[in-house]
């Protein structure tokens, strides 16, 4: 039956924001919208030349910026419904992570993985491919079974996976319409314990990927071994030996990056814990940092790490410089168009920069250059300077949905234009 989570988890905010999170980015739009309804929603994408669709802000760039009406759907009901039979829940997109989750696990259910952040919105993760970690885990897209979402012309549309369009339709980068709900594959809720491992040697960082379900490593790029590993373990599987890969175990709970405190962090040590509250970095009830900072990562295939970091060490020094941490971690296959996990298991080298795009760019334009030999695809949702229209292999089938959904250009911005152009 569909259900609301509870009061305290519905909190949001009063008006559309004018900033993403970050504050990197000042949104250009004429008019800010927060419809209440699905057919106040309808009724707007309807009647407007050019609209986008806005989540918690967390993206970097501008791709979801627009001149024309920028909209937010966490004002519409944040309803829920499990279905038991199918192994599925359907969420309403504005919906976060974290409030879902928290739902899902008191009725018994989990999704398979999180994101480091747990306050981003169900719809904009999804679109973005946003992901955690594991060499069996999928990005978080892969778990959608179906989409309801606004096209054009103000219709509603139910797509799910006998469609031939939905790999195409999934990751959609809000250009296809406005999505309104999710569904989402679940399974059985489960346990883990988080345990961190200090001073990694490089040469042992594939072997530390597969020793658990989840598995981050961090690094300042100021040591030849990587600061931290983070492993995120089933409750029921032993923990780490103490010599672990030739690491010491952290006597006391570590934040990512070195020096600040652990507060806003979730528990490590090993203390058993809900899955919703292991496999995020950081608690939903706790601001995670300040967002005075910017960010950018690339996926590459798997077995390319090794040689990718290598390729970065001449540029330690300059990288190290205006860095906050870097985290370096696997995520599965998959058949999604724009995934940038499509049909290769990737590692991801995600970057938290200083909040100084000045300073910042010219290392990120450095990054790219040394990266580029390994095919890079960007996170959509992060700062990024080439195309990466070369390194997907159905790039052009999804300018064709562009053509079919959205002929007159309602949900295009000037970003989007850069990777998708419409000749």
């Amino acid at each position: 039956m569909p259900a609301r989570p509870p009061a305290a988890d519905r909190r949001e905010p009063a008006s559309v924001a004018d900033r993403n999170w970050a504050g990197n980015v000042r949104y250009r739009a004429a008019r800010r919208h927060r419809p209440s309804t699905v057919d106040e929603l309808r009724g707007l994408v309807a009647r407007t030349d050019r609209v986008r669709a806005v989540g918690t802000g967390h993206s970097f760039n501008r791709l979801g910026d627009t001149t024309g009406e920028l909209v937010s759907v966490a004002g519409l009901p944040p309803t829920v419904a499990l279905d038991r039979d199918r192994g599925t829940v359907t969420v309403a997109a504005g919906l976060r992570y974290g409030d879902l989750a928290t739902w899902l696990h008191a009725e018994g259910y989990a999704v398979t993985n999180l994101a480091s952040l747990p306050h981003i919105s169900v719809a904009g993760a999804v679109a973005t491919a946003t992901h955690g970690s594991g060499p069996t885990n999928g990005n978080l897209a892969t778990a959608v079974a179906a989409l309801e979402l606004v096209t054009a012309d103000g219709d509603l549309l139910t797509v799910d996976r006998a469609d031939p369009r939905f790999a195409g339709m999934v990751v959609n980068l809000g250009a296809l319409g406005v999505v309104t709900r999710v569904t989402l594959d679940v399974v059985p809720t489960f346990g883990v314990r988080q345990y961190v491992r200090l001073g990694l040697p490089r040469d042992a960082l594939d072997a530390a990927f597969d020793a658990a379900y989840s598995v981050s490593a961090f690094t300042g790029w100021r040591s030849s071994r990587l600061d931290q590993v983070w492993l995120k373990q089933r409750a029921d599987q032993p923990p780490p030996l103490a010599d672990w890969l030739g690491t010491t175990a952290a006597e006391v709970a570590c934040h990512p990056v070195l020096g600040l405190p652990a507060v806003n962090c979730t528990a490590q040590l090993g203390e058993p814990g809900p899955w919703h509250e292991r496999l995020p970095h950081f608690r939903l009830g706790f601001t995670p940092s300040s967002g005075d900072e910017l960010q950018s990562e690339w996926h590459l295939p798997r077995t390319a790490a090794g040689a990718a970091l290598a390729a970065l060490d001449p540029a330690a020094t300059r990288i190290a410089a205006v860095l906050q941490v870097c985290e370096l971690r696997t995520v599965a296959a998959d058949g999604l168009w724009l995934s940038p996990n499509h049909e290769r298991d990737s590692v991801a080298i995600h970057f938290t920069w200083i909040g100084d795009p000045a300073a910042v760019t010219p290392v990120l334009a450095e990054v790219e250059e040394r990266l580029a030999p390994f095919a890079p695809r960007p996170h959509w949702g992060k700062l990024f300077l080439r195309n990466p229209a070369a390194t997907y292999l159905r790039y052009d089938d999804f300018r064709a949905l562009l053509r079919e959904f959205d002929p007159a250009g309602k949900f295009r911005t000037e970003e989007l234009d850069r990777y998708f152009p419409r000749a």
